[in-house]
């Protein structure tokens, strides 16, 4: 499932790999941690995801909302990462006559708007969309959209979200089990720590056991996805902030897995709540700002930054926050704004709490500008 370096004139790992060796002072920072800030590289890297080229073809994906997984001349994988994806194809030399297209963790129901690009072959099974296009007219850009009818309007639905899975990797099947027997859910939205170390085969275990989830799963990266690599998490599911619409709400992710905001995503965050200051906007990342009860070390290292965080959330009319990162559940408010902590996908729960392994289950209603949220108790 990993991009295939064969294929892509640099895959994700080594492009990050490449950036780190030519803006690292070698001593001055490692791997692990970036350069001098801690998540510097990986914005960068989220740059680079949804792009890929080789001789024959050149393709992005709007706001880098889904992984190429792997390129040639004939076929084109990716891992969507949002709900709605548009993309774009470009033909340095002359069109195939043919394009493969596959999509993984579509959402069901997906249709391809393909430009006028005949569309030869189309299937939506579960969570996988496959597309057969050509004949290529000419040699011209081509834009595709993968999106469900009916979703780019205001309309109610509802979504999971569960974070910290970790080292109980092998057993997340039980959750996936209760969420498909809730009714209605649209996706999983997941605020990171999704294994223990971040290993390339964790990784690929996390991804094969999605396979048992009914729904897609969209999400951002927490701490423990950086032990082994600061690379990895993005090769496989794509960038650490990101922020995409559906059914007239906006959902923003945000890479705080150091405890931190790098000032590159803050300045993509400006954006983003310009977008959403007119909608619904839920915006989730790792570790929340402020300790929910100021027992312990739970928040970002930097409580001047915590707090511009939060003013700058109630500024832009954020309407629901979401975390992980402790292993327990939290209901509270930081600067005016709803929020909660979920971190019962199975790692350690905190001791006497009672909650132990669950998730969300949230209601929202972008016409009204509302949400609900409830637990859903998995042991």
């Amino acid at each position: 499932m990993r991009v295939s370096g064969k294929r892509l004139a640099m895959p994700p790992a080594t492009a990050c790999l490449a950036w780190l060796a030519q803006f690292c002072v070698v001593g001055a920072c490692s791997l692990q941690l970036g350069c001098t800030r801690p998540g510097e590289a990986r914005a960068h890297q989220d740059r680079e995801v949804g792009r890929a080229t080789i001789e024959t073809l050149e393709v992005e994906v709007a706001d880098g909302l889904a992984v190429v997984r792997s390129l040639d001349a004939a076929s084109l994988s990716l891992w969507a990462s949002a709900p709605r994806l548009d993309l774009t194809l470009r033909f340095p030399a002359a069109a195939p006559e043919t394009l493969g297209l596959e999509i993984d963790n579509c959402m069901p129901g997906s249709l391809l708007d393909t430009g006028g690009v005949p569309l030869q072959e189309s299937s939506s099974e579960a969570k996988h969309c496959s597309f057969r296009l050509g004949p290529f007219p000419s040699s011209d850009p081509v834009r595709l959209r993968l999106a469900v009818p009916g979703t780019d309007g205001a309309s109610p639905f509802r979504f999971a979200v569960m974070s910290d899975v970790q080292e109980a990797l092998n057993r997340v099947g039980d959750i996936y089990e209760v969420v498909n027997g809730e009714p209605g859910l649209d996706f999983l939205l997941s605020a990171g720590d999704l294994t223990e170390f971040g290993t390339g085969s964790e990784l690929e275990q996390f991804a094969t056991e999605l396979e048992g989830l009914d729904i897609p799963f969209y999400g951002t990266l927490g701490n423990h996805e950086l032990r082994e690599s600061v690379c990895l998490f993005q090769e496989y599911f794509g960038r650490g902030s990101s922020s995409f619409e559906y059914r007239g709400a906006r959902f923003t992710l945000l890479d705080s897995a150091s405890a931190t905001i790098d000032p590159i995503v803050q300045g993509w965050l400006g954006d983003w709540l310009a977008r959403g200051a007119d909608r619904l906007h839920i915006v989730a990342m790792h570790v929340p700002p402020r300790d929910p009860i100021g027992l312990r070390d739970v928040a970002f290292a930097s409580r001047n930054e915590a707090s511009q965080l939060l003013a700058r959330l109630a500024g832009g009319r954020v309407d629901l926050t979401l975390y992980g990162h402790v292993h327990s559940y939290y209901s509270f408010k930081n600067a005016g704004i709803p929020a909660y902590i979920s971190g019962g996908g199975g790692s350690h729960p905190e001791r006497f709490d009672d909650i132990g392994r669950h998730f969300l289950v949230v209601d929202a209603d972008p016409l009204a500008g509302t949400t609900s949220v409830r637990v859903v108790r998995v042991d």
